[in-house]
């Protein structure tokens, strides 16, 4: 992989960190092939390597490539968003209804340079016509001429285009087509056989005969032949791919991410919030010593807001899970609700559970046989039961979907992972509802993970200076 020939003004604007040296090479390369598929394990941002490149291209080297289109899963809108306004202060909106006829509008009034749109909307914005008879190929769908004002285009967790038959990625095709930069994510580029990639590779534009790719690397058809070559080619041409192992040095032993989610039940949160405003004003809480004796019942009715929030969360997390799994890495699942750990393991029945429900044996065979069964990728962990004493070091994944209310706990639940016998660095991800009580209780919780007292867990009880800040939130 190529160093960058210059410096680059990347930063992360809410805690100041700057692209790791392997994201920076990934940048270069990127740079040099301007269509490719970034194929990095999970974990080793993608998002920020992509979201560099189009922004670099721009500035360091006269290339005009806003405004940009990123196309990507449902769940992940709102964090594409989030991560081009952190890592670049590039203006991103995500298009939606209420500016289905005038989007295009923005980027010339409103200085916006990022389009996000999820793959099930694309006909919806970019599509004036499909053809009525089937089959048909791509070329004959009419595209609305507002496609052509992207120069470049993202395609977030490419791999869903693998099938060439079907509508979104005919239409991906369309979109990218003259795109001078079209970059592609994913972890599993190729799910089964080589033929996965050609529609993908078609979407970069670097299929240059699809007849060719079939007998050389199909055996005519959709099998299986010449994997090496295949390989090769795809490095020299229009791929990379690194692995946690392979640049372990430039990684800490753990890293957090978060993903914003736009929970299903806004209506029955909103209402929950407002029902808690009534009551803190009806009970006086303004006052501190009224609000210090009405600590437990506010921590209640604050639990009720999470609550709330970890339901609306589930898409997102449904999402999250399939593309671990499919990534053929193992995940530590964490959940408070035993109702949020049921339909986890409605939606994934070949999952393990560990949870207060059941005996010891019972617990110690679902950690035994996510240890030592490859078969296992899933555990899902319910945090009293499973957040000290355990070891779960098959895997370096940890997601929560609900979470601890102090930081020493979040800790303690991370290290079931972060242990002796952990060959790889930890990545820990929390799921949380935008503008829900997630969102400031998570920041409040990293805050206090520089307390001595906090880090070493010695003591699980809550600051009242903590409920104080959330109760603040409301007021």
């Amino acid at each position: 992989m190529p160093d960058l020939p210059f410096e680059i003004d990347i930063v992360n604007r809410e805690n100041g960190f700057k692209p790791r040296p392997y994201q920076l090479q990934g940048v270069a390369r990127g740079l040099q092939l301007k269509r490719f598929i970034n194929g990095d394990e999970q974990g080793l941002g993608k998002t920020m390597q992509s979201i560099a490149t189009i922004y670099s291209a721009q500035k360091y080297n006269n290339e005009i490539t806003f405004p940009c289109l990123v196309i990507c899963p449902a769940s992940t809108k709102i964090n594409w968003k989030r991560e081009w306004e952190m890592w670049t202060g590039k203006k991103a909106i995500i298009l939606d209804d209420k500016i289905k006829d005038t989007w295009h509008r923005y980027h010339e009034v409103a200085g916006i340079d990022v389009f996000i749109v999820n793959y099930e909307s694309m006909k919806k914005y970019f599509v004036d016509k499909m053809p009525e008879k089937k089959p048909y190929k791509s070329s004959d769908i009419i595209m609305n001429p507002r496609v052509k004002l992207f120069n470049s285009v993202i395609i977030d967790e490419i791999h869903r285009c693998k099938d060439r038959n079907t509508q979104q990625t005919k239409i991906a095709l369309q979109i990218a087509l003259g795109k001078l930069y079209r970059i592609g994510l994913t972890g599993t580029m190729i799910v089964n056989k080589p033929i996965d990639a050609l529609p993908q590779l078609a979407i970069i534009g670097k299929l240059k005969d699809e007849k060719v790719f079939r007998e050389r690397y199909c055996e005519g058809g959709s099998g299986a032949s010449n994997l090496r070559e295949l390989n090769y080619k795809l490095n020299e041409f229009c791929f990379f791919r690194r692995e946690k192992k392979d640049v372990a040095k430039d990684l800490p032993e753990k890293q957090r991410q978060t993903i914003l989610c736009d929970i299903t039940n806004r209506a029955e949160y909103n209402k929950a919030k407002n029902d808690f405003v009534q009551w803190l004003e009806e009970k006086g809480c303004n006052d501190e010593e009224i609000a210090r004796k009405l600590r437990g019942e506010i921590m209640v009715r604050m639990g009720a807001l999470k609550q709330i929030s970890a339901k609306g969360k589930m898409n997102e997390v449904k999402e999250f899970v399939q593309e671990v799994l499919e990534a053929g890495e193992k995940l530590i699942l964490f959940h408070n609700l035993h109702e949020i750990g049921d339909e986890v393991r409605r939606l994934f029945p070949n999952a393990v559970s560990v949870n207060g429900r059941m005996t010891s044996e019972e617990k110690q065979k679902s950690i035994d046989s996510f240890q030592t069964d490859p078969k296992v990728q899933l555990i899902v962990c319910n945090i009293k039961a499973a957040g000290v004493g355990i070891t779960l070091t098959a895997s370096s994944r940890v997601a929560f979907i609900e979470y601890p209310w102090t930081y020493a706990d979040c800790a303690q639940c991370e290290d079931r992972a972060h242990r002796i016998g952990q060959k790889n660095n930890v990545m820990c991800t929390y799921f949380l509802g935008q503008n829900t009580i997630d969102e400031e209780m998570y920041q409040m919780i990293q805050e206090k993970r520089h307390i001595g007292n906090t880090i070493t867990g010695a003591t699980d009880e809550m600051d009242m200076s903590f409920i104080d800040n959330v109760v603040n939130l409301f007021k």
